[in-house]
């Protein structure tokens, strides 16, 4: 059995508000970068849906860069490690890792030629540092700051020079190399977010919280002028981008807007309108070819459309936070995944093309923990704002009818032809019929952890932290304690039916999967032993033979029933996470998720 990934639908940016987001362009013209947690998402700029993961950080991400030559990327984390890899290999090879700063690391540049790189941040003693990329060597001092420097940016012709802008409302000026500090420039009465030289390096641009962009000589740094009169934008300006012949600039700015300028003029050319929600801010920006982008505080990346500023010509969507469920749908010979995330999100993906969009309106306020599709082919959803929801997915779109309040926080759910649907919550068991409470299971002896229907809708299970598994049976609107339990070796912690309801996959914390044979009276047919640590979820496959499991080792496990020496392996299926939730979409394709914000999938071969 051969196990290969086949797709990869990538994060969106991890955002955060007020805090600008840097986008890296590949000089070839082909991608765009940028991070999610520990990832640096690699994406095609034409086709978006591809792209590619760099893992190899060991903390939280924050920057990326390609080198002008596009052989290698520069990517820097929150500890102040500067990683250098190279592009060319899958296998994304690391070239050179540095620590000029302990710090968060906020911005990169390159000079043109590829030879020398200037990191800023948030340093203890220092804010930044200009050296030689193939050794570490000091090419000059950033100095001029006296609090933490957000952008750099270096003049892409010679004679070199250096820009850097912080939280100290300046923007300090150098010349080299080796590059010494000049002077500063003070016309920013906020913080200053971006710098960026043009193409041609006769100006560059600053920007600033305050809603300024001011134009300046690349080579003297004297003030060219300001754009749109007194203020750019009626909110803070988070990033700027030039074209490539350096005749106009893209501004992306708080107040929900992103702007051209005319730099020969100061005057705005155009303003693309992005929306009236708070996640409608934008953070970033970036001008490649004729795709012009910017990044939402939603994290949602829009293609913008110089024909109708007011509806981009694409937005791509996803998860930009941990995604704790799955589950997929197939309708009309199309396989849906669905997939949830810790803010509430539900995103909807295409399994073949990877064309996604969200539900539509206002479904959970928190985070979401499991789904599953009921033969009504509504997807039944509960989550942390104690709720469990049906929404119907012809329309993907949330009712505020079809929403059930739960007495304490659900944790789990599942369910059954005749509208049945079990769910677990602290301290309680409850069924409902046809989205309504039909009975409750209270004041239990034990901890209730998680459920699950028979398909034949005539029997539930429900697994406890004590070990054992718990039988009822459903007998018309109630369920009846059947006096019997299964044991497990320890705290259980998932449990599934085979589709065809022949077996009983239970996983405990104790690392142990057992099946149990539901027409010989719930015999134990087996246990699977692999996982290293507590397994955290189970999925039968189509064929009713396989199933996996992962665990908080990082692993993912494909198992045979008939043969429990048949098993195959899936080591980091998300690098340095967990996989949070399994699901497939046929017998040779499994699904995997996790804390990364990815959705992949794996062809499995047996």
């Amino acid at each position: 059995m051969a196990i290969q990934p086949k797709h990869v639908f990538a994060s969106l940016p991890l955002m955060e508000r007020g805090v600008a987001k840097v986008l890296g362009g590949d000089p070839k013209g082909n991608n765009f970068l940028y991070t999610n947690g520990k990832s640096v998402i690699i994406r095609n700029i034409d086709n978006p849906s591809v792209a590619d993961i760099y893992t190899e950080h060991t903390h939280q991400v924050t920057v990326a860069k390609y080198s002008p030559s596009g052989f290698y990327i520069a990517s820097g984390d929150v500890v102040g490690k500067i990683r250098i890899w190279d592009t060319t290999q899958k296998e994304h090879l690391l070239k050179y890792e540095y620590q000029p700063f302990a710090g968060r690391i906020r911005d990169i540049a390159w000079t043109e030629d590829s030879k020398r790189m200037a990191v800023v941040g948030e340093g203890r003693e220092k804010f930044g540092s200009v050296f030689l990329w193939d050794s570490g060597s000091s090419v000059g001092e950033l100095g001029g700051h006296s609090k933490s420097v957000n952008s750099v940016d270096l003049r892409p012709v010679r004679p070199y020079r250096l820009i850097s802008g912080g939280d100290d409302s300046v923007v300090a000026f150098s010349e080299g190399p080796p590059f010494q500090f000049k002077f500063t420039l003070k016309d920013h009465i906020n913080f200053v977010n971006c710098v960026r030289f043009s193409p041609d390096g006769s100006l560059f641009a600053t920007a600033g919280a305050g809603g300024m962009i001011v134009l300046f000589d690349g080579k003297t740094g004297e003030k060219v002028r300001v754009l749109g009169e007194d203020k750019a934008h009626s909110g803070g300006v988070y990033a700027v981008c030039w074209n490539s012949d350096s005749s106009q600039l893209m501004s992306a700015s708080g107040d929900k807007t992103v702007k051209l300028w005319d730099v020969s003029s100061g005057a705005a050319l155009l303003t693309f309108n992005m929306g009236n929600d708070v996640g409608d801010m934008q953070l970033g920006c970036l001008w490649q070819k004729d795709h012009l982008i910017s990044v939402s505080l939603s994290g949602n990346i829009n293609y913008l459309d110089r024909n109708n500023p007011d509806k981009p010509l694409r937005i791509v969507k996803g998860h930009s936070k941990s995604v704790h469920c799955l589950t997929t749908h197939k309708s009309d010979g199309r396989t849906t995944i669905y997939s949830a995330s810790h803010d509430g999100h539900i995103n909807y993906w295409d399994s073949d093309t990877g064309d996604n969009d969200c539900l539509r309106g206002k479904g959970h306020t928190n985070q979401v923990s499991k789904m599953v599709v009921d033969e009504n082919n509504q997807l039944i959803s509960c989550g942390m704002d104690d709720t469990v929801r049906f929404t119907d997915l012809k329309t993907k779109e949330y009712s505020a009818s079809a929403v059930v309040k739960m007495d304490s926080q659900p944790k789990c759910v599942s369910t059954a032809p005749g509208g049945l649907t079990l769910v677990v919550c602290i301290d309680l068991v409850v069924l409902l019929k046809d989205k309504k409470k039909v009975f409750t299971l209270d004041k239990l002896d034990y901890e209730p952890e998680t459920a699950a229907l028979h398909p034949g809708g005539t029997t539930a299970v429900v697994g406890g932290a004590d070990g054992k598994v718990r039988m009822y049976s459903v007998q018309g609107g109630s369920l009846k304690d059947e006096g019997r339990t299964l044991e497990a070796t320890g705290k259980v912690t998932a449990m599934a039916f085979s589709n065809d309801g022949a077996y009983l996959a239970v996983t405990d914390e104790k690392k142990v999967l057992r099946i149990f044979t539901v027409a010989d009276n719930y015999a134990i047919k087996d246990d699977f032993y692999g996982h290293h640590a507590k397994v955290v979820s189970v999925a039968w496959s189509p064929d009713n033979e396989h199933l996996a499991t992962s665990g908080i080792d990082m692993m993912v496990y494909i198992w045979t029933i008939s043969d429990s020496n048949k098993l195959k392996k899936i080591t980091d299926a998300h690098r340095m996470h967990h996989v949070t939730s399994l699901a497939w979409v046929d017998t040779n394709t499994l699904v995997t998720t996790s804390f990364d914000a990815c959705i992949k999938q794996w062809s499995i071969l047996y």
